[in-house]
């Protein structure tokens, strides 16, 4: 199988070194690639890691784009290629290799076409990469929109956790009642102290667990008595360790 994918530059791999090309043919071809804004031959290439590649066929044109990344890292990050299954690369070798005996053979029996009939026909391939290109370009921004917003998505149904202060000092009372009955409180006894809470925070915000023990009193008779000890305070943060969450 054969995929046509836009691929980093930084994630191919070469088994041909680069001293077989000339260094002024590569600052050539890479100049022309940036103001082009791209490859015109897509390279082959065969996956070997995962997003990993190496080059099968178009090592004079991927040491180009190597140059162009050089040259400029932010225009030169993408090159347009062919990844192909490890198991028709025998295949696809033989096919690029008759490709280049026939394109070696007519060129050696047709003669080059004259400069003023080829501009015109270059001019028409750039111009169609480039429309393809900005396309591809499209799609990715587009793919990276939709992931973003999925992972927004996502992010906002992680709960995120609450310290017990900002229990005593935040939550309404209903909020309050249900937590205190969580943590072992009989219902009445939950809703009193929870009033006691919002009547003493109204007052002044908690500075501490401690002060929530001290400040926080309900009536017991005709006393008034700690609503919560500190061995209960203990407790509440270790059942609350398991429920505080938004």
């Amino acid at each position: 199988m054969i995929n046509f994918s836009l691929v980093d530059i930084d994630n191919i791999k070469s088994d041909v070194p680069r001293s077989e090309f000339s260094e002024s043919d590569l600052e050539n071809l890479a100049s022309i690639i940036l103001e082009s804004g791209g490859i015109v031959r897509p390279l082959i290439l065969k996956e070997t890691e995962a997003e990993t590649y190496t080059v099968i066929d178009g090592y004079l044109e991927y040491y180009a784009a190597v140059k162009a990344r050089e040259k400029n890292p932010r225009k030169g990050e993408m090159v347009n290629a062919f990844v192909i299954s490890p198991k028709i690369e025998d295949l696809v070798l033989k096919q690029t290799a008759i490709l280049k005996e026939v394109e070696s053979l007519n060129q050696a029996v047709r003669p080059l076409p004259e400069t003023t009939k080829l501009e015109p026909r270059l001019a028409n391939i750039e111009l169609r990469f480039e429309q393809q290109l900005n396309q591809f370009k499209s799609e990715l921004l587009q793919e990276k929109q939709r992931v973003d917003d999925k992972f927004k998505e996502f992010a906002n149904l992680i709960p995120k956790k609450i310290q017990p202060l900002e229990v005593f000092n935040n939550l309404n009372v209903s909020e309050l009642v249900s937590r205190l009955i969580n943590a072992g409180f009989a219902s009445k006894t939950a809703t009193r102290i929870a009033e006691s809470i919002e009547k003493e925070r109204k007052k002044k915000k908690f500075t501490s667990l401690s002060d929530v023990v001290m400040r926080v009193k309900i009536t017991s008779g005709k006393k008034f008595v700690k609503a919560i000890t500190s061995e209960k305070m203990i407790e509440i943060v270790d059942n609350w360790s398991l429920l505080l969450f938004r």
